[in-house]
Order: structure tokens, then sequence, then C-alpha cells
């Protein structure tokens, strides 16, 4: 039986409590299933994020840290979040997870405000607050570093260099929107300002060490289950060759030669120096092979995780990435192609505990302010602030994470930006949260995901970038809308529970619901089948869109994109003469999914087993219909 860590910063006092019972794990799973039930339970939606009434769930599900089962290494934040007011969960890989169940618990649930900062420890069912004053203000390796040496005084220094820390840095203490919780130095809980929640918490960092492990419910079809996943693993191109060999960075010739890699703030899909920013670049000269192993997520087969090196001025460092998402945000986002200063600024947002998609996404929304005359000179500082500028993405980041200058309006985000300075139409946002690498208006199916993601912009509520370009698990039309509805719905459904379980995405190049069904029964001891998935996956997905209507009125008006995606055809490339045509997919959607304008009805929810949140929604006269 697992056990949960509620932690009162006000108060400073620590509860341990059981985990839910098995009639409620069996609906939400874990993670960021378990997460939004909790969310609706503890979290007034209309609570300030920066507040004492929000709170923060770091997360683990049943299959972390269970050694044999492909890609189980990764834990989740879930809270509502300061960029975009959704319920909100941010996923993270390396080593962090794990440790926190072998440390004797499945989640964290952090409450109220501390009048100072602290930092928590757990070792071994064991847990506690401790004074982080001397932590405060120093970057996310800094604090790792420090936190490790602290401990190494009680507990040794070969145990203590085995202490997992995630962190925050000066962007969290400064409540820079998309701050990031940053684990084993270079994993980031990025996406939604989570980061900032916690430096709005003034909770510095949660250290983990531990030697417990997770029981497994049914050990003869858990080998066999294994065995499976493994081979089909081995045999699947991605995980096996492309993956291993190129890391995520293998997507910047494949989407920039589909014509639909976003360069300069979206204008366009097609980026003339993408070679240059390239997976295979980044091997043939900045790649450190062996310590790109040592950064693999605990447990892993896959191994797509990069270390980098750069030995010269003035962008001379080390660290582990960048991924293709953060290539794409620093490089064709801001129409720069140095890899070496794509590579600090990745380093950077690191130390500094900022998400690098919306980083780089909004200096790029930046860029096209200045280019229209919006942003005053001497905003800037005497900063050159172009398309291209290697000089300015770094110096940006730095100004971002302590909020200096026009720091402090970067730290906002690009929406928030783009509205100051007159020009809404040049954010290339979806509920407010920074778009990643993919310009939809090559891939019908992925826009129609944009636009209806709970989180806001995200490319992983459901990557249709896997049919509609990879051709995984086949290859559908990208520019064709018919059908999209249907898959998109079903991506979204079984992500929800990829994301709840808690194991990485990547594993769904090889594997899909079945093979999901079949790890949960194993590991819990269920008869759990595919069809559950989904239904398990549908429940978490009309219960976050239920948590939005309730913060902000979520719905409609909401599931579109930006105008530029809509309106404006791809001037170039092979997605050339393309928009969006989000009006021919939405209806459908909305039908399969039970909605009415966006909203979920009473019908759908009690069908789920969500009646009490009807009655939230109805207690508010926000049930549609």
């Amino acid at each position: 039986m697992g056990r949960v860590l509620r932690v009162n910063l006000w108060s400073q006092k620590l509860y341990v409590e059981p985990l839910p019972p098995e009639s409620v794990l069996r609906k939400w799973i874990g993670g960021r299933g378990l997460g939004v039930y909790l969310a609706l339970k503890e979290i007034h939606p209309k609570a300030d994020p920066f507040g004492p009434r929000n709170k923060i769930f770091i997360m683990t599900g049943p299959i972390t840290g269970i050694a044999g089962v492909a890609e189980a290494g990764r834990w989740c934040s879930v809270t509502k979040s300061p960029l975009t007011d959704t319920v909100h969960d941010s996923q993270s890989g390396g080593k962090f997870g794990p440790e926190l169940k072998f440390a004797g618990f499945d989640y964290i649930i952090v409450e109220d405000v501390s009048e100072k900062p602290v930092y928590l420890w757990i070792h071994d069912g064991k847990a506690e607050l401790r004074d982080a004053s001397h932590l405060w203000g120093k970057d996310v390796w800094s604090t790792t570093e420090m936190i490790q040496e602290e401990l190494a005084a009680e507990i040794g220094r070969d145990e203590a260099s085995k202490i997992k820390v995630a962190a925050i840095g000066p962007a969290g203490e400064n409540l820079v929107r998309f701050a990031a919780i940053i684990n084993d130095k270079s994993r980031a809980a990025g996406r939604g300002g989570h980061g900032a929640v916690l430096g709005s918490k003034k909770l510095k960092a949660i250290a983990v060490r531990g030697h417990m492990k997770p029981p497994i419910g049914n050990m003869e079809k858990f080998r066999e289950v294994v065995k499976d996943v493994a081979m089909k693993h081995r045999t699947n191109p991605v995980t096996s060759e492309g993956l291993p060999k190129l890391g995520t960075a293998i997507l910047v010739n494949i989407i920039n030669k589909a014509g639909l890699f976003p360069t300069r703030n979206f204008r366009t899909g097609v980026f003339e120096g993408a070679e240059k920013i390239s997976g295979e670049t980044l091997a043939e000269k900045y790649l450190d092979r062996k310590k790109s192993i040592e950064e693999s997520c605990w447990g892993c087969v896959i191994t797509c995780a990069r270390y980098s090196r750069v030995g010269k001025s003035p962008f001379s460092g080390e660290g582990g990435g960048p991924e293709y998402e953060t290539i794409w945000a620093f490089g064709a986002q801001t129409g720069t192609d140095n890899l070496e200063a794509i590579i600090k600024a990745n380093n950077l947002c690191n130390q500094l505990g900022l998400d690098t998609i919306s980083m780089g996404h909004t200096i790029g929304t930046l860029m096209e302010l200045v280019e229209l005359g919006k942003v005053p000179k001497e905003k800037l500082r005497g900063l050159r602030v172009e398309w291209g500028s290697p000089d300015a993405i770094v110096e940006l980041t730095w100004r971002t994470a302590y909020r200096s200058g026009i720091g402090d309006d970067l730290a906002e985000g690009s929406w928030r930006l783009a509205n100051k300075y007159g020009a809404p139409e040049v954010s290339m946002t979806v509920r407010k949260q920074e778009l990643p690498a993919y310009d939809p208006r090559g891939a019908q199916g992925h826009g129609l995901a944009y636009a209806t993601s709970n989180r806001g912009g995200c490319h992983l509520r459901a990557y249709m970038i896997s049919p509609e370009v990879l051709g995984v698990p086949t290859l559908v039309d990208r520019f064709e809308t018919k059908g999209k509805a249907a898959l998109v719905k079903e991506f979204q459904d079984v992500f929800a529970v990829i994301d709840s379980m808690v194991v990485c995405k990547f594993s769904s190049f090889a594997i899909w619901d079945q093979e999901y069904a079949d790890i949960i029964a194993a590991v819990t001891g269920w008869d759990f089948t595919k069809d559950e998935v989904h239904r398990v996956g549908e429940r978490i997905y009309n219960a976050e869109r239920a948590f939005n209507v309730l913060s902000f009125g979520d719905g409609e008006e909401y599931d579109t994109l930006p105008k530029r995606l809509l309106e404006e055809p791809m001037p170039e490339g092979p997605s050339k003469g393309h928009v969006v045509r989000l009006h021919e997919m939405l209806p459908e959607y909305y039908k399969l999914r039970g909605w009415i304008k966006g909203r979920p009805t009473r019908a759908k929810l009690e069908e789920l087993g969500l009646k009490w949140v009807a009655d939230m929604l109805e207690e508010e006269g926000l049930l549609p219909g």
C-alpha cells in the first residue's frame, strides 16, 4: 500500500496519509489523472495561482520505478497554472520520480505558503522541512550541489551523491509565468509555470533518496508483458534506431522538409538554417556520447538523452540537451542558426529554471514586435533584438529570469507581452500557452489537437505528428480533415492514461492501448482492459475541461488558434497554400466528446461517473444545454 505526504508550508507540519482507495485509483490511475481529481477536490478553480489557496501535487504513478517496464522513470506536477489559469500537468523524466517512490511516497501534496524559504528532504519513509534561506537566489545547479553537500555530513558522501533533487531557480523565485521545476539538473517539468507556483510558496527544492521497492501485483503476468513490450521496442525503427541515434533532434530536418517547422514566429514553415541546427549537426560537433548515456532516464531502453559541450567563447559550456523543441524555440522561431548559442540558451534555462519552449517562443514574439515598431528602443537597453541574433537569445534569457528591463515583460509570456504592446495577433498561443515546434497548417489533425488542448498550446495532448507525418501507426493524409476528430480524441484519451501511469510518450511509437492495459493489469493486479484505458482517459479529459470551465469559463471561445494559422496560407514549401480548417473538424469533435459548445454535459459527466463534477458546474450555472 502506497503513502502520501501532505506538506502544509504555513504551519510547517507534515502529514503521512494513505493512498486513496482502489475505487478511486482505478478511475484515475495516478500522475496526471489522479492530479486533476485532487485539483477538483482541493483547489478552488478561481484560486489565484500564486496565492495560498492554490496547491501543487508532485505525482508519480503505479508504473514509476518498476524495473523492467520501458520508460518508467518519470513523474509529473499538477497545479493551477499561472500562465493559463487551467488545471495543468507538467511531465518530467530523469531519475527523480523513481527515487521519490523508493523514498517511500507515491505523491506529495504541497499546500499554503511558507514565511521563509524551505526545502523538503525525504528519505526512506521520513520527511522534514529544512531552512533554505541560504539557497534562495541560487541557480538550480548550485542548489542541487549545495543540498547534496549539506546532507553528505549526515548520510555520507557516497549516499548523498545519489540524492535526486528537483529545484527552482531565480525564474521560479521571481514568478516568471513559465518558470520550470528542474530535476537532475537538466530535466524539466517545464510548461505552465509550475516552478513559479513553488516560488510563490517559497519551496526551493525537494530532495529524495530511498531504498524501497515498489510492489508488483501479478508477477507471472508482469514477466510476460515486459517481454512482449521489450520486443516491440526493439523492432520499432523509431524506438530502436532513430531516437537512440539522434535523440528528439532527429525531427529538425524531418519537420523542416515537411514544411511545418515554424519559422520567425510562425510566418512560414521552412527554415533555411535547419541543417545547421539539426540533430545530425548536434551529434557530429557537440555531443558527448558517454555523458548522454549517463543522462538517460531511469530504466530507459530508448536512451534518447543528449549531453552537449561547447568549448569556445562566447557560448562555452556543457549540459543535458538540447531537445528538438528547444532547438526550434531558440532556433527557427527566432531565425537563429547558431547551434552554439542555442546550446548556451538551453543550459541557461536549466540553470535558471525556465521552460525552453515558452522562453524561445516568447523571444520570437518580441522580435516581431520590435520589427513592427511596437517596442520603444529604450526598453531594450541597447540590445540588438532582431531575427537571427545569437546574442539576443542568450541575453534575453538572463533578463527574463531576473525580470530585468524588457525581461519583466517577457516573463509574463507571449500572450501578455503581445497584448501589452498592442499587437495581440502576433501571439501564437492557445489558452495563453505558447505553441510548440509544429506549424499546424501542415498537419490538420495537429491543429485540432492544439485548439482543444486543456492545458493550452501543446503537442503532447495528442501527438498527431505520429500518424500525419511519421506514419505511426499508419500514415494518414495530413492535409485531410475528415476522420481527424476521432483520431485526435483517441490520442487525447490514451495519452491521458500514459501521463497517469506515469510513463514516457515515446513508448507510444511501439505500443498502444492493449499493451498499456496489460502493463497496468500486471503491476496493479487489476483486471484492466484496453476499453478501460479509453474510458479512464475520457474521464480525465472531461474532468480537466470541467475544471477549466469553473476557472475561467472555458469552452468553444477558447477552442481556437491564432488568426495567422486560420487565415494566412502557408507562403512556401510542401505545406504551401494551406491554413488550418478548424471549422471542418470541431463540430465532429464536440459530437464525439458529447460536449455542447466546448463544455461537458451532465449526461456525459454522469456517464463517466462524474455526477459530483456536474453538480459543481450546475451550481455555478455553467452546464451547457
